[in-house]
């Protein structure tokens, strides 16, 4: 085998093939490295005296299906300039490792596009020595996301797991990377950002956030000129909350053929009028549960009203609408309505300030999803730190879904 096959095929110069071995289904190609490129890997001079050699052997990438080792007598020298002895150094493998930079190169490449259990499965080697070549990789270059550049963001929780396991995620809203990940929940599992993101000098002009009293203050303190966003989804989906809560307090209290119609329409309530299903009346019997109660009508057609507020061209108009709508609700004075009203006035700053940078935690809610589908596909992980850099690196599309 000609030199030139060594370096192309397994990354391997300044060294010569002296023979090749087929040992129990594996092949073996013993190496050597020629006297006159020894250095000292202390001072690098070449005024060495061999000192004895220990012979090692490093996994290569396979050829089809038979495993390669790299077979060398690594050799020890004593340096008459520095007077060090020690091993020399390699070029093809670090000298902590059983496998050479090759070999390497080729499991991350599998574990684009493959679980680590099928990767170690195809190498012959074990997990853990997949998940040590993929974490250590991912560590180099995602283990500290760069902040300086940071000008949008959105700020979310997210479940994983039982027993209440949370965890804070920030993301970069323009490049759509995951640039924190905090443990837990809530304003404390943020500080650790807050101290890297001062340090970075980045000027962060807005934050897309639910309503999230902890997080609100959190942002307030630590972005005091930052813009406070309130995401779209979330102030629906209070309200939805809110809504589906008068539904059951209205069909407590009715009786006969009324409380039976509303026992039937909770989703009804929450859908989009466009998609109630014709083929189901879905139209027919919301309007019918809506005809046999004042109060849960109001709500309803209020609640499609507010999905218009993110809709008016212009921020004039939309605090306009949104002064028009508060006072509608409070005049209604239905009790879930009038304290929805009171919240919404709170937060009116937030909720305008869409018009002047519209975003949100969509793009957020979607990595979420990603890091949920990670998770299952892996069956937990054992090593959040590992997880945490799974997470850092779901922007790129080849590690979005592979666990």
């Amino acid at each position: 085998m000609s030199t030139s096959l060594l370096y192309h095929g397994w990354g391997i110069r300044g060294y010569h093939l002296v023979r090749e071995e087929f040992v129990e289904g594996r092949i073996v190609q013993v190496i050597a490295q020629p006297t006159w490129t020894l250095r000292c890997p202390a001072c690098g001079s070449g005024q060495v005296i061999r000192s004895g050699q220990f012979e090692r052997v490093f996994k290569a990438p396979p050829i089809g299906r038979k495993t390669v080792l790299i077979r060398l007598p690594v050799q020890r020298v004593e340096c008459r300039d520095c007077g060090a002895i020690r091993q020399v150094k390699l070029g093809f493998a670090d000298e902590r490792r059983s496998y050479t930079h090759a070999f390497e190169r080729y499991a991350l490449d599998l574990c684009s596009i493959a679980t680590i259990k099928d990767v170690a499965l195809h190498l012959a080697v074990s997990w853990d020595t997949i998940k040590d070549i993929h974490k250590r990789y991912l560590g180099r270059h995602f283990g500290k996301p760069k902040l300086k550049k940071l000008r949008l963001i959105a700020i979310d929780e997210i479940s994983i797991g039982r027993g209440q396991r949370y965890l804070t995620v920030v993301l970069d809203w323009e490049r759509g990377a995951v640039v924190f990940v905090g443990k837990g929940r809530g304003a404390d599992s943020l500080a650790p950002f807050w101290r890297r993101l001062r340090a970075s000098g980045a000027k962060v002009k807005a934050v897309a956030m639910d309503m999230s009293p902890a997080y609100l203050a959190a942002v307030r303190k630590n972005l005091p000129k930052a813009r406070v966003v309130f995401d779209r989804f979330h102030v629906i989906k209070l309200f939805n909350d809110k809504l589906s809560d008068l539904r059951r307090q209205v069909q407590s209290g009715a009786e006969g053929e009324a409380k039976q119609v509303l026992k039937c329409t909770r989703w009804l309530l929450l859908k989009n009028p466009d998609n109630l299903d014709k083929k189901h009346s879905e139209k027919q019997r919301l309007e019918e549960a809506l005809r046999l109660n004042k109060p849960l009508a109001t709500a309803y057609y209020l609640k499609e009203d507010l999905r218009q507020f993110w809709e008016w061209p212009s921020k004039a108009i939309a605090r306009w609408f949104l002064d028009d709508w508060i006072a509608r609700a409070t005049v209604s004075k239905i009790t879930m309505l009038v304290k929805f009203a009171r919240t919404l006035e709170t937060h009116k700053a937030g909720l305008l300030a869409w018009y002047d940078f519209p975003i949100s935690t969509g793009p957020l809610e979607g990595t979420n999803n990603k890091i949920k589908t990670l998770q299952k596909r892996a069956y937990g992980y054992r090593d959040q730190d590992y997880f945490t850099l799974r997470i850092y690196a779901l922007h790129l599309l080849n590690y979005a879904l592979v666990g």
